[in-house]
């Protein structure tokens, strides 16, 4: 697998760099950058201390971490957040928390993942009518 080169700048130079767990791991676990408090059934940003370039044609998505979704009701609320290529700014997780207790964020804690992909440049061919399938328009539990 042949890998990509992305620039990064450590803003918080105590900050890690985004690191794989395991070795087949798709996720690269980022740290928060500072303590803070996400109350319970709140939200609240988190810095990581870190900024990307990114080469053109490849996108970064944060994504949250199942550990902390499964044991402490700890999620990424815009997941997947996106990171354009043209981005420069620090990276901020928006984390939210559905538990009944505050949830406190330690610098140096694995707060989400990122994940990268290739960006699929479209062009959109308007039409009066798209070819009909089987699932046709049925949307949302139209399997049962």
């Amino acid at each position: 697998m042949k890998k990509i080169k992305i620039k990064i700048l450590r803003i918080n130079k105590n900050i890690p760099v985004p690191f794989q767990a395991t070795a087949d791991a798709v996720g690269y676990d980022l740290t928060a950058a500072e303590d803070t408090v996400i109350k319970a059934r709140n939200f609240g940003v988190v810095s990581t201390g870190i900024a990307l370039e990114l080469p053109p044609g490849i996108e970064a998505q944060i994504r949250p971490r199942s550990g902390l979704a499964f044991h402490r009701g700890i999620g990424v609320l815009n997941s997947p957040g996106t990171i354009d290529p043209d981005y420069r700014g620090e990276i901020k997780v928006i984390l939210f928390n559905v538990s009944d207790k505050d949830f406190m964020v330690k610098t140096g804690d694995r707060i989400a993942q990122i994940v990268f992909s290739r960006i699929m440049s479209v062009e959109f061919e308007e039409s009066d009518r798209l070819s009909i399938t089987e699932r046709d328009s049925g949307g949302f539990g139209h399997t049962g």
